[in-house]
């Protein structure tokens, strides 16, 4: 592949398989499942399938969060779901998720059992049915869902372009990161201005939007993600800095951080279906 200036679009768009870069194998332009496989259902009225990406760190922060306030329904068993081997294209895991995306979410307290997808339904599900990181007055309610649907928009603009073209990529493109790299920019400088008038997202309080947008833009500001802390500069945003260190900082964040992670630097907890499984790991870290 080229960055070739001079390209033409065609008439009808057919699909590449070989044009995908790293990704290759396990993106599609079809939906459904490609093999049969049921998932494994553990103890706990939660079963999470998911993995330790941004999107999945969302939803393992909830629940230790949960856990921590004393909610034992919150409770769960976590699936490690390897997209790389094509795990969310099995009948069992499009059955909970037919986006086939992690993370995704049964609960089987409920009868019948209700499925759950996309990580910020989860969060909104979970705070509702725990009645924990919503506020219950109207206008605070409205600013933490503007926050957690803020991020829902934008992380595509920074995982799947930014991220994608920056370090994914087979080819370097200039146009497409400079595109993604302004945008990338622009949202964090939102989130700096609102940073600097407010401890959270949604004002004094930690809520669901803060465990939304944490590992996407605290990753960046802390410079976990792709490589490109010096390249975008992200010690401009002290405010977002702050913010992410605090976050960083609560017991509850470093356990779910751990959870479905079978890579990286940290405690790795690849499936979790009890609290021992992360104080071992936690214990075993240096």
């Amino acid at each position: 592949m080229s960055d070739d200036s001079h390209y033409v679009p065609p008439k009808v768009w057919t699909w590449n398989p070989d044009s995908g870069g790293r990704f290759a194998k396990i993106n599609r332009p079809t939906a459904g499942a490609t093999h049969d496989k049921a998932l494994p259902v553990g103890r706990h009225p939660l079963q999470l399938y998911s993995l330790a990406t941004p999107n999945g760190v969302k939803v393992t922060v909830m629940l230790e969060e949960l856990l921590a306030r004393g909610h034992a329904g919150a409770e769960y068993d976590a699936w490690l779901i390897n997209i790389n081997d094509g795990d969310q294209f099995g009948s069992g895991f499009v059955a909970v998720n037919p986006n086939s995306k992690i993370p995704a979410l049964l609960d089987r307290s409920t009868s019948p059992a209700t499925r759950v997808f996309e990580s910020g339904a989860i969060l909104l599900y979970l705070a509702e049915k725990f009645c924990e990181f919503l506020p219950a007055p109207a206008h605070g309610r409205a600013e933490c869902l503007s926050w957690l649907f803020w991020q829902v928009g934008s992380a595509p603009y920074v995982g799947g372009g930014f991220g994608h073209f920056y370090a994914y990529a087979p080819a370097k493109i200039q146009y497409a990161i400079d595109r993604f790299a302004l945008e990338t920019k622009r949202q964090l400088d939102v989130l700096d201005h609102r940073l600097g008038e407010s401890r959270f997202l949604a004002g004094a309080d930690y809520t669901i939007a803060d465990m939304a947008v944490w590992p996407w833009y605290g990753s960046f500001v802390k410079g976990t993600m792709y490589g490109a802390a010096e390249f975008l500069a992200v010690h401009e945003y002290r405010n977002v800095i702050r913010w992410a260190d605090e976050i960083a900082a609560r017991p509850a964040v470093r356990r779910g951080q751990a959870v479905n992670r079978s890579w990286g630097d940290g405690p790795r907890v690849p499936e979790r279906h009890g609290a021992g499984d992360i104080d071992a790991a936690l214990a075993a870290a240096p």
